[in-house]
């Protein structure tokens, strides 16, 4: 996670083209090393370097909102998602609600 995070910021800075591929790795591995804050803030980057979200930036950093217990995060891209017209799969909607059943708000 944290050795992905470093390499997408050396890129960024270095002004090599970026993608939404390149930001599904790195916001996947920051997710997968429990780096929640680390992948909101590449997710963040993506947008204002406008680069569109696809379902695996969204699933991954839903997910990474999910393990850590950030329920609104999740529901918020969630929405955002949605409102992009991305489209949902199983992922995203387990890990959605998942973030609300750790957090005891799966009845909302």
């Amino acid at each position: 996670g944290e050795k992905a995070l470093q390499l997408c910021t050396e890129m960024l800075q270095s002004k090599v083209e970026s993608d939404t591929i390149t930001f599904s790795a790195a916001i996947s591995a920051c997710e997968n090393s429990s780096m929640w804050g680390e992948a909101l803030q590449l997710f963040s980057v993506m947008v204002h370097s406008r680069i569109e979200g696809d379902i695996m930036t969204f699933s991954a950093s839903i997910s990474a909102c999910a393990k850590s217990g950030h329920w609104q995060i999740a529901l918020k891209l969630f929405s955002v998602m949605t409102r992009n017209k991305v489209q949902s799969n199983a992922i995203t909607f387990n890990a959605t609600i998942s973030a609300c059943e750790k957090s005891s708000e799966w009845t909302r």
